[in-house]
């Protein structure tokens, strides 16, 4: 075992016998909800993926060593949010270097989960581009490198969606749609933005997920999910509360990492707490289904290799 790396003997085992796994990114759980929803919410995202029958592997640095699945321990310790430090892939050598706790982004959970062998990631939405700058997040260009298919509700709807679309075409990565034509609103189910082909089974996602890698073409999938119906924030509301919050944030002069945090509170407390609502149940949702797909390309793999051991 590397030094620097800790596999928990659960995500081990799935990975020794070829068991479907689902990846976790954990800012989510020390950025992204209050305590004690964060830890909750954690908790039920790792169940749900285990009544899909798959292996959940939460990803995070916990004292320095990168762990590829967590123990409750550890997921109290983010949930705690002390001294945890928001982690692109810029970061990790730094909180690995210096014997630091980190909760990984999209981009971070990414990379681990590639070099873990892992190759489905279900997570909230995506970062982008945003509105109020030119700014890029770092889950787009790891979306264009590393073989990944990540299973969201679309990009964060604080966002420009159809700038982050444009940068996902000219960089070569599919956006499929989970039983949608469109490219969801993470809060809302519709954004007006049609995504580039719409699949309606775990099979056709995976199909295409394979049929990029067989091709030799790099970088990962999007497979977006639309919030569940009856948890969905409506369009028109959501929008209101996030041109309030950009409002505000520029006028405090929020910027950088604070940003995303920032708008994200201001916008659950506009709304009552119904992002929070549509938030929790996405998050719940995308597991399940990335643990569908993963089990079917896990299927599809087993087949080829039964195939080959035929002839």
């Amino acid at each position: 075992m590397h030094p620097m790396w800790q596999v928990q003997p659960e995500v081990q085992d799935a990975l020794n016998a070829n068991s479907p796994i689902v990846a976790l990114e954990s800012a989510l759980i020390s950025h992204g909800l209050p305590y004690p929803q964060n830890l909750e919410t954690a908790q039920a995202i790792e169940q749900t993926a285990r009544e899909h029958r798959a292996v959940p592997a939460t990803i995070a640095v916990i004292k320095g060593k990168i762990r590829v699945g967590l123990t409750e321990w550890e997921l109290e310790r983010l949930a705690m949010g002390k001294d945890v430090r928001k982690v692109s892939r810029r970061d990790l050598p730094i909180v690995v270097a210096q014997k630091m706790d980190g909760a990984t982004t999209v981009a971070a959970t990414m990379y681990v989960a590639a070099l873990a062998g892992i190759e489905v990631l279900a997570t909230g939405g995506i970062g982008g581009v945003h509105r109020l700058a030119t700014d890029i997040s770092a889950d787009l260009p790891e979306l264009a490198r590393t073989r990944v298919a990540v299973v969201c509700s679309g990009a964060k709807s604080i966002l420009d969606l159809p700038l982050t679309l444009e940068w996902l075409e000219t960089h070569g990565v599919p956006v499929l749609g989970y039983r949608t034509g469109e490219f969801p609103a993470f809060y809302s189910r519709e954004s007006g933005l049609p995504v580039d082909a719409r699949v309606d089974t775990p099979e056709e996602a995976a199909r295409i997920i394979r049929t990029k890698w067989a091709l030799g073409l790099e970088g990962g999938v999007l497979v977006t999910v639309p919030v569940p119906e009856e948890a969905e924030l409506p369009r028109e509301l959501a929008e209101e509360a996030i041109e309030r919050a950009l409002a505000a944030a520029e006028e405090q002069g929020v910027t950088g990492k604070a940003l995303t945090p920032f708008l994200l509170g201001q916008i659950a407390s506009l709304t009552e707490g119904g992002s929070m609502v549509a938030n929790i149940a996405l998050l719940k949702n995308n597991a399940a289904a990335a643990a569908q797909i993963a089990r079917a390309l896990r299927g599809m793999s087993q087949r080829v290799t039964r195939n080959e051991g035929t002839r």
